[in-house]
C-alpha cells in the first residue's frame, strides 16, 4: 500500500482551499498573486501524477483508488476520499481546468483580484472535492461550495445583465439542489444502510434493493434535480444567460467543470443504486434530451448574433447528447457521456477563454460587428478555429470519440434518436463554422474598422496563450490516444461489482 498517493489526494484539494483562506486574511497582492499561481498549478500536477500511477485493471465502479478515510462518523457521515475510473477522469478535468481559468485570471487585470482569486480558489477546491467523494454527502457539500463563488462573481464582474443574470441562476440552480438533496438523503434513509457511504450504500441495496415504485420517485428526484443543474430542457434558460454575464475564468469552471456534477451523479450513484427507476425514466429523458436539448436549443443556438450567447447555448445542446448517452442504460453509453464530460468541458472552457480575447480587442460580443480579425491576430483565430473543430467533434480531437461512442450505443437504443443526434452535428458544424467565418474571415464591419484605427489589436500574448495551449494539448491528447482515460472507464464500468472495497492504494 501507498500511502503517499493518498496523501496528496488530500492535498490537491486542500491547497486551492488554503490558499483561498490566506488570501483572505489579508495576504498582501504581490503574494496573493503567486500563492494563487502556486495553488492552480500544484492540483493540476497532482492531478497528471495520480492519472499515471491509476492502475489499468483498477476493477469495479465501487473499488476506489487511493483511499482517504478519517475514521470518524456521524449520522452517516464521514470524509471519505478516493478516485475510480469514472472520477479519475473528471477530477483530472476539473485540475486542467482549473489550471487554465487561474491563469488566465491573474493575467486578466481584474477590479479586486485578491477576492477574485480568492472566490476562483475556493471554486476550484470545491470542484476537485466533488469528484475525490466517495462519502455523497460530501459529494453535495463540495458543489455547494464549488457553487456559491459562482453567483457572487457573476453579481460583482458580471456583464451585461449580471443582476438578473445571477438571480435566475441563484433560483433555478438552488431549486436543482434542493430536489437532487432530497433524493439523496432518500437514498440514504431507505437504503438502511445507516451510512452516505457510496460503498455502504451499494451493498445495502445489492442485498435488498428498493421496491421498483420507490426507485421511480427516487430516480425522478435525481433526474429532474441534477437536469436542472446541468441544464435539461426546458430548465435550461439559466444557463446561457449566466454564462453571458460570467466573468471568463468562472464560466471557463462552471461550465467546463461544475455542470458535469449532475452527469457525474446520475451515472456513479443514480445509474447503479436505481436501475429500476433508471430504466422507467430513460425513454423520457431521452426525449426531453433528444428533442429539446439537441434540437430546440441548436436552431435557437444557431440565431444568435451574440458570440458569447452562442457558446452558452451550444453548451446547453451539447448536454442533450450525454443525456441520451445515460439514457441508453448500458456500459458504452455511460463511458461515452464520462468521455464526452471531459472532451467538452476542456472544448467550451477554451471557446470562453478566445471570446473574451476576441471581446478584449473588437470590444464587442457582437457577431454582426466583427470581421477580418485573423489578418491582425492569426494566432488567435487558429486557437478559434481548433477549438471550434473540437466542438463540432472532428475527428483528432477528444469530443470524436465521446460522441461517436455515444451515437454507437445510442443505435442500439432507437436508430429515429440516433438520426436526431447526428442532426445535430449538422446544426453544430453551422453555427460554429459560421461564427469563425463572421469573426476572422469575413469582411471588416464598420465598427470593427473604427475600433482597429483606434486601437490596432495586439494577437494573443503568453497570458492567454498559455492556458489556451492547456486545454487544446489535453483536447489533442485524447483526441490520438482516447485509452489514457477510456481503459479506466470501461474497467469501472463493465466489471461486476464483486467484493466491495474502498481501501485499494495506487500502484505501479
Amino acid at each position: 500500500m501507498n500511502p503517499s498517493n493518498a496523501q496528496l489526494l488530500q492535498l490537491a484539494i486542500a491547497t486551492p482551499l488554503v490558499a483561498a483562506l490566506i488570501i483572505a486574511l489579508g495576504l498582501p497582492k504581490r503574494f496573493s498573486t503567486k500563492l494563487a499561481a502556486v495553488a492552480f498549478v500544484v492540483p493540476a500536477l497532482i492531478g497528471l501524477w495520480l492519472w499515471k500511477e491509476f492502475p489499468a485493471a483498477a476493477g469495479s465502479r465501487y473499488v476506489f483508488q487511493s483511499n482517504v478515510n478519517t475514521g470518524l462518523e456521524i449520522f452517516g457521515i464521514s470524509l471519505k476520499l478516493g478516485l475510480n475510473g469514472v472520477s479519475l477522469p473528471m477530477f483530472l478535468l476539473a485540475a486542467i481546468v482549473g489550471l487554465a481559468a487561474g491563469l488566465y485570471a491573474l493575467r486578466s487585470g481584474a477590479e479586486r483580484l485578491k477576492l477574485y482569486l480568492m472566490l476562483l480558489l475556493v471554486m476550484h477546491g470545491g470542484l476537485l472535492g466533488v469528484f475525490a467523494s466517495v462519502n455523497v454527502f460530501f459529494f453535495y457539500f463540495f458543489h455547494e461550495l464549488a457553487l456559491i463563488p459562482t453567483f457572487i462573481m457573476v453579481g460583482i464582474w458580471g456583464g451585461r445583465d449580471r443582476n438578473y443574470a445571477a438571480m435566475k441562476m441563484t433560483i433555478y440552480l438552488t431549486i436543482g439542489a434542493m430536489l437532487s438533496l432530497i433524493g439523496l438523503i432518500a437514498i440514504y434513509v431507505k437504503s438502511g444502510a445507516g451510512s452516505f457511504d457510496l460503498v455502504s450504500l451499494r451493498e445495502a441495496l445489492a442485498a435488498d434493493p428498493l421496491r421498483v415504485s420507490l426507485q421511480k420517485n427516487i430516480f425522478g428526484l435525481l433526474m429532474f434535480g441534477f437536469g436542472i443543474l446541468v441544464s435539461l430542457w426546458p430548465f435550461h434558460t439559466w444557463a446561457p444567460l449566466g454564462y453571458g454575464a460570467a466573468p471568463s475564468s468562472a464560466a471557463m469552471l462552471h461550465a467546463g467543470v461544475l455542470k458535469k456534477f449532475g452527469l457525474y451523479g446520475l451515472i456513479q450513484i443514480a445509474l447503479p443504486l436505481l436501475p429500476a427507476g433508471a430504466a422507467w425514466w430513460a425513454w423520457k429523458l431521452a426525449l426531453l434530451a433528444g428533442i429539446g436539448n439537441v434540437l430546440v436549443i441548436g436552431f435557437i443556438t444557431m440565431a444568435q448574433r451574440d458570440l458569447k450567447q452562442m457558446i452558452g447555448y451550444s453548451s446547453v445542446m451539447h448536454m442533450g447528447y450525454c443525456f441520451l448517452g445515460i439514457a441508453c442504460l448500458s456500459t458504452v453509453g455511460a463511458g461515452g457521456v464520462v468521455l464526452l464530460m471531459v472532451a467538452h468541458g476542456l472544448s467550451v472552457a477554451l471557446l470562453f477563454l478566445l471570446a473574451t480575447s476576441i471581446h478584449h480587442r473588437t470590444h464587442t460580443f457582437d457577431l454582426s460587428e466583427m470581421g477580418g480579425l485573423a489578418q491582425k491576430t492569426p494566432v488567435l483565430a487558429a486557437f478559434f478555429v481548433a477549438a471550434t473543430m473540437a466542438s463540432i467533434g472532428l475527428p483528432g480531437f477528444a469530443n470524436f470519440w465521446g460522441e461517436l461512442t455515444v451515437f454507437v450505443s445510442l443505435w442500439h437504443y432507437s436508430p429515429k434518436l440516433t438520426a436526431v443526434a447526428v442532426a445535430g452535428v449538422v446544426i453544430s458544424a453551422i453555427y460554429g463554422l459560421r461564427a469563425a467565418a463572421r469573426v476572422f474571415f469575413g469582411p471588416p464591419s464598420e465598427h470593427w474598422q473604427k475600433v482597429s484605427a483606434a486601437h490596432p489589436p495586439a494577437d494573443m500574448g503568453w497570458g492567454e496563450r498559455i492556458p489556451a495551449i492547456i486545454l487544446l494539448a489535453a483536447l489533442l491528447i485524447l483526441g490520438f490516444y482516447p485509452r489514457t482515460v477510456t481503459d479506466g472507464i470501461d474497467h469501472a464500468l463493465s466489471r461486476p461489482a464483486g467484493p466491495v472495497t474502498a481501501n485499494v492504494s495506487f500502484h505501479h
